[in-house]
């Protein structure tokens, strides 16, 4: 009897609609909270729980790097030093120099090209004269053309 009631295909049971929630927004199923806790328990025990264990019980005290100078903790978080004088005046005034002779030099090649352009294109704006140009070899053939 019992291999009888396997048999049946058996309807599955969903969750409900949430017309009524519309309002406050949707509900977590419970297909998605099974999800994300999964999910959350793999990263638990892959990288930050093991792994960040097993490397703060191997390191080594003699350890050092520059950034441990450059770098403070204020409140547990990890602050980097100021940058702001960063540069001497010397260094500040040598970069605005290059910078202002990259814009110049910039510049100058802007407007040559600007040059060159105008210059095909001198006969645009002009009408063509629809006269013909006749050369005289002297004084005298210039009243017969």
């Amino acid at each position: 009897m019992s291999s009888l009631r396997n048999a049946i295909t058996r309807r599955a049971h969903k969750e409900r609609a949430q017309h009524l929630r519309r309002k406050f927004g949707l509900l977590e199923k419970h297909k998605d909270y099974v999800e994300c806790a999964q999910a959350f328990h793999k990263k638990e025990d892959t990288f930050e729980g093991k792994k960040l264990r097993e490397k703060a019980a191997f390191r080594n005290p003699d350890e050092f790097y520059f950034k441990m100078i450059k770098t403070r903790t204020v409140d547990g978080v990890h602050k980097f030093e100021s940058e702001a004088n960063k540069y001497t005046p010397e260094e500040f005034m040598l970069m605005k120099t290059q910078d202002m002779g990259y814009i110049l030099r910039k510049l100058q090649s802007e407007k040559k090209k600007i040059e060159k352009l105008t210059a095909v294109l001198h006969s645009v704006d002009n009408q063509p004269s629809n006269r013909h140009v006749y050369y005289a070899e002297d004084r005298f053939e210039l009243p017969h053309l």
